[in-house]
């Protein structure tokens, strides 16, 4: 059976992305999980959330949920949404300042208030970054597979990833300034906005990380 754990580390609605693998794959196992040993025995993982990075980093540091997750990101197909696309990477501004996992060379940064200023209307950008967006693919991957080109997708977010290493940039997304919306690198995607809460485009996303074997 093809097992997914879905990581519970108390950080955001968690259940509504168990809710749409489901939908996608009804044949698979998923589970939300704290449990290490749990992770171990997964086919696939995937780390989401919502909140702040400090939290996150924290809570990863019980039960060797940390080691689990890294163990997880070097060798199985790996999924990483909103937060947990931030935590991939080196460190992050959120906090005064929170080191994250470094599986991506990159910082993770905040919305800039004197640059958030619609470039075609001059009006002012809120934040968060809150509603849907165009995601433009950067480089293929089977997780776009299906997935028209610049697709909307649903974001929530003050933060953005800055990527040091553009061949970890899958998808690219302008707020004012262009951030990554998706990154990847051998068995890892993770994506900026949310999935499950993307209708068509986000549950084609999800069904095809349910059927990708980790190679690109």
């Amino acid at each position: 059976m093809n097992t997914v754990a879905v990581i519970d580390y108390g950080m955001g609605n968690l259940r509504s992305v168990c809710k749409a693998i489901e939908h996608v794959a009804p044949n698979a196992r998923v589970l939300l999980t704290a449990m290490a040993s749990e992770i171990d025995r997964a086919d696939r993982v995937v780390f989401p959330g919502q909140g702040a990075i400090g939290g996150c980093m924290v809570a990863l540091e019980h039960d060797n949920l940390r080691g689990s997750l890294l163990a997880a990101m070097k060798s199985k197909p790996f999924l990483g949404i909103c937060l947990g696309l931030q935590a991939l990477y080196d460190f992050s501004e959120e906090g005064g300042g929170t080191p994250c996992l470094s599986l991506l060379a990159g910082a993770v940064k905040r919305f800039p208030p004197e640059a958030m200023v619609d470039k075609a209307t001059g009006l002012p950008l809120k934040v968060p970054h809150m509603g849907w967006n165009q995601v433009h693919q950067t480089s293929s991957h089977p997780l776009w597979s299906g997935i028209p080109q610049d697709a909307r997708f649903y974001f929530v977010h003050s933060y953005y990833a800055d990527s040091a290493d553009p061949r970890n940039i899958a998808g690219e997304t302008d707020y004012a300034l262009r951030f990554t919306s998706a990154a990847a690198h051998e068995n890892i995607f993770a994506v900026q906005f949310h999935p499950e809460k993307s209708q068509r485009a986000g549950l084609q996303l999800l069904e095809n990380f349910m059927s990708w074997d980790g190679n690109v």
